[in-house]
C-alpha cells in the first residue's frame, strides 16, 4: 500500500520520515487519557457495587504498568522469532479458542469469552487475534507465489480464518470475528492478491453474516434498534440512546471532567465499551476530535512503519505491521462508530482507553512489535549505509 503524493503532502513531514516517536507519543497519550477517563466513568459504579470508588482505576493502572513492561519486552524480541514461531502461535491461538468452550471458560452476560487465571480473566479472542495475524503474516511471506497465483494458496489461509471465526461465533463474539477477518483479509490483499479473489469470499461472508443475524434474536434486535433506537429507547435501543444523549450533553467543550450524568447508572458499560461517549460528554466535540486525531496518528504511524519496512525488503515485518495496524485501527473505528450510532452495538473495547486487562496487554504488545520493526529497519538501513560508505569514498577518490 503506497501513499499518494497528495496524501503525503498533507501529512506532517516528521510522521513520514520518523514515525516511531509519533507512534509512541500517541499510544502513551491515549493510555493516560484512558486511565483518567476510566477513573471518572467508573467511580460511582465501583462505589455502589464493590465498595471501592477506585477499584477499576487502580486495576487499569496496574494493567497499564504490565502493558508497558510487555511492550518493552516485545520491543526487544527479534522480529525473526515471530516468523519462526508461526506454527506455535497458530496452535496457541486455536487452543485458547477451544479451551474457552470447555468447563474452563467463564460465562458473563451470556457469552463465554474468558478463562479465569486467579487475579484476572483472559479474553481469549485478544490473544487469538495476535497469534493468528503473526501466523498469517508468515504464511504470506513463505507462500507468496502460491498465494498470489493459485486459488488453493488463497483458500488455505481462508480456511484457517474460517475455523477461528467459527470458534469465535460459538462463544459468541461476533465483533472479534469481524475485526479478525477484516484485518487478516486486508493484510492478504496488501500482499498483492488480486481483488477478484476476494469477491466470492466477501459474498459468502455477507451471506453468513446475514444468516447469523437473522437466526439469533438478540443480534436481530440490535440491528433493528440500531436503525431507529428511539423507537424502543427503554429496551433494545437503551444503550445507543443513552450514548447519544451523552454526546448531546457534551456539546462543544463538555460538562467537565467528573461531571458526566450518563455514567451515573444510565449508560451501561460506561467504563468499557462506551468510554468514548463519556469522554465526549465530559470534554465535548473538542475532546472527541482530539481522541480521533490521536488514533489517526497511531494508525498512520503503523502504516508508515509497515510501508518503510516493505520498501526495504523486510517482507514479514511489513506484513506483520500491516496486520497489527489494521487490528488496532478497525477495533477503534468500530468502537467509536458503535458509540455514535453508525454501527449496531458490539462488545468491542476502545484500544488503550477502555477498561480491560486482556485488550490493553495485547495492544501494548502490538505497539512494542511495531517499535521493534522500525528499530530493526533503522539498524538495517544504518548497516547498509556503513557498508556503502567505503565504496563511495573510493569512487570519489578515483
Amino acid at each position: 500500500m503506497q501513499l499518494s503524493g497528495s496524501v503525503q503532502h498533507r501529512l506532517p513531514h516528521g510522521l513520514l520520515s520518523q514515525p516511531l516517536p509519533w507512534l509512541v507519543v500517541s499510544a502513551a497519550a491515549l493510555l493516560m487519557i484512558g486511565i483518567v477517563m476510566i477513573a471518572s466513568a467508573s467511580m460511582d459504579t465501583a462505589a455502589a457495587n464493590l465498595g471501592n470508588s477506585y477499584y477499576y482505576a487502580v486495576r487499569q493502572l496496574i494493567f497499564a504498568g504490565l502493558g508497558c513492561a510487555l511492550a518493552l519486552a516485545a520491543a526487544n524480541v527479534p522480529v525473526s522469532w515471530w516468523y519462526r514461531s508461526g506454527w506455535l502461535l497458530l496452535a496457541i491461538g486455536m487452543a485458547s479458542l477451544v479451551l474457552v468452550l470447555t468447563p474452563m471458560g467463564k460465562t458473563v452476560n451470556g457469552s463465554t469469552r474468558w478463562i479465569p487465571l486467579g487475579l484476572f480473566n483472559v479474553q481469549v479472542s485478544e490473544v487469538a487475534k495476535l497469534c493468528l495475524i503473526a501466523y498469517l503474516a508468515g504464511y504470506v511471506v513463505r507462500r507468496r507465489n502460491e498465494l498470489v497465483n493459485s486459488w488453493w494458496g488463497f483458500i488455505k489461509p481462508v480456511l484457517v480464518l474460517g475455523v477461528a471465526s467459527a470458534l469465535l461465533v460459538i462463544q459468541p463474539d461476533f465483533g472479534a470475528t469481524v475485526v479478525l477477518m477484516t484485518a487478516a483479509l486486508g493484510m492478504i490483499f496488501l500482499s498483492g492478491v488480486r481483488l477478484t479473489r476476494f469477491v466470492p469470499l466477501i459474498a459468502v461472508c455477507v451471506v453468513l453474516g446475514a444468516v447469523l443475524i437473522i437466526t439469533q434474536p438478540y443480534r436481530l434486535k440490535r440491528v433493528v434498534s440500531y436503525l431507529d433506537p428511539w423507537q424502543d429507547q427503554y429496551n433494545t435501543g437503551y444503550q445507543l440512546t443513552q450514548s447519544l444523549i451523552a454526546f448531546g450533553r457534551g456539546e462543544w467543550s463538555g460538562v467537565g471532567l467528573g461531571n458526566s450524568i450518563q455514567k451515573l447508572f444510565y449508560l451501561p458499560e460506561a467504563h468499557t465499551d462506551f468510554i468514548f461517549a463519556i469522554t465526549a460528554e465530559e470534554f465535548g466535540l473538542i475532546g472527541s476530535a482530539i481522541i480521533l486525531a490521536l488514533f489517526a496518528v497511531l494508525v498512520l504511524s503503523g502504516f508508515v512503519i509497515a510501508r518503510k519496512a516493505e520498501r526495504q525488503g523486510m517482507g514479514f515485518a511489513a506484513c506483520f505491521a500491516y496486520g497489527l495496524t489494521l487490528l488496532l485501527g478497525l477495533q477503534a473505528m468500530i468502537n467509536m462508530a458503535v458509540n455514535t450510532g453508525l454501527l449496531p452495538t458490539k462488545g468491542l473495547t476502545l484500544p488503550l482507553m477502555s477498561y480491560g486487562g486482556s485488550s490493553l496487554l495485547v495492544v501494548c504488545i502490538s505497539i512494542g512489535i511495531l517499535v521493534r520493526i522500525e528499530m530493526e529497519r533503522q539498524q538495517q538501513l544504518a548497516a547498509t549505509s556503513s557498508e556503502q560508505a567505503p565504496a563511495n569514498r573510493a569512487r570519489g577518490a578515483s
